[in-house]
C-alpha cells in the first residue's frame, strides 16, 4: 500500500443527538419543589443534542420516540406497541450529560454536547415535533437548563438508548493516494475487523 493513507469511521467529530427512553407507569418533574409536569403510563425521554445536529436529526429522534415498540399487544406478543398505540403520555427532559465523554480520567467531559442558544433551539424543536406528531396535551416537558428532580416508576424495567443519523461512513475507509499520483478509492472493511 505504498503511497496511500487510510481514514475510517465517522465523518463527524461528535456523537449524534441521543435519547434515553424509559417505559414508565408514571413520572414527574419538579423544580425548586414545584411540580412542573407529570404523566401516567407512557415514556420518559431524556434527550441531548450535539453541536453538529440539525433540525432534521431532532425530527428523526422525535419520530423514533413515538414509534418505538415498548409494550406487548393484547395477544401477548412482546415489543409490539408504541406509546401512540397504547394512547400513553410522554415526558421530555433535557439532559446534556448523555453526551459526556468519560474516556479520560474521572471527570466527565461535556464538549460533545451542544450548548447555549443552539441547544435550547434544537431541544425546543424536538419537543415541538413530538407534540405535532402526537397529541400536544399528552406531551409534557421539563425546564431547560434548570436543576430538576425527576421521579419515575420504571415499568419492567425497560430502558433503551436511541440515536439518530448514524454515520454512513462507519465501517468504510478511504484510501488516499499520494498527492503526486492523484486519485482516491473507497472500500468496505471486512466484518471481523469491525467487531
Amino acid at each position: 500500500m505504498k503511497g496511500k493513507s487510510f481514514t475510517c469511521g465517522h465523518s463527524s467529530t461528535s456523537d449524534p443527538c441521543s435519547a434515553i427512553l424509559q417505559r414508565v407507569a408514571s413520572a414527574s418533574v419538579t423544580v425548586d419543589t414545584q411540580l412542573i409536569s407529570s404523566i401516567g403510563k407512557g415514556v420518559l425521554v431524556f434527550a441531548a443534542v450535539a453541536p453538529d445536529d440539525t433540525p432534521k436529526e431532532v425530527e428523526s429522534m422525535a419520530a423514533k420516540v413515538l414509534k418505538m415498540k415498548l409494550w406487548p399487544d393484547d395477544a401477548g406478543g412482546t415489543w409490539k406497541r408504541s406509546v401512540q398505540d397504547i394512547n400513553g403520555e410522554v415526558l421530555c427532559i433535557s439532559q446534556f450529560t448523555l453526551l459526556a465523554s468519560t474516556k479520560k480520567g474521572s471527570k466527565p467531559d461535556f464538549h460533545g454536547a451542544a450548548g447555549g442558544e443552539q441547544a435550547r433551539e434544537l431541544y425546543d424543536h424536538f419537543v415541538t415535533k413530538v407534540q405535532e406528531m402526537y397529541e400536544k396535551e399528552k406531551v409534557k416537558n421539563g425546564v431547560f437548563q434548570a436543576m430538576m428532580q425527576v421521579n419515575l416508576q420504571n415499568d419492567g424495567p425497560v430502558t433503551l438508548e436511541i440515536q439518530t443519523n448514524p454515520s454512513s461512513a462507519q465501517g468504510k475507509c478511504k484510501a488516499k493516494t499520494d498527492p503526486k499520483a492523484g486519485g482516491e478509492s473507497e472500500y468496505q472493511l471486512p466484518a471481523e475487523l469491525l467487531e
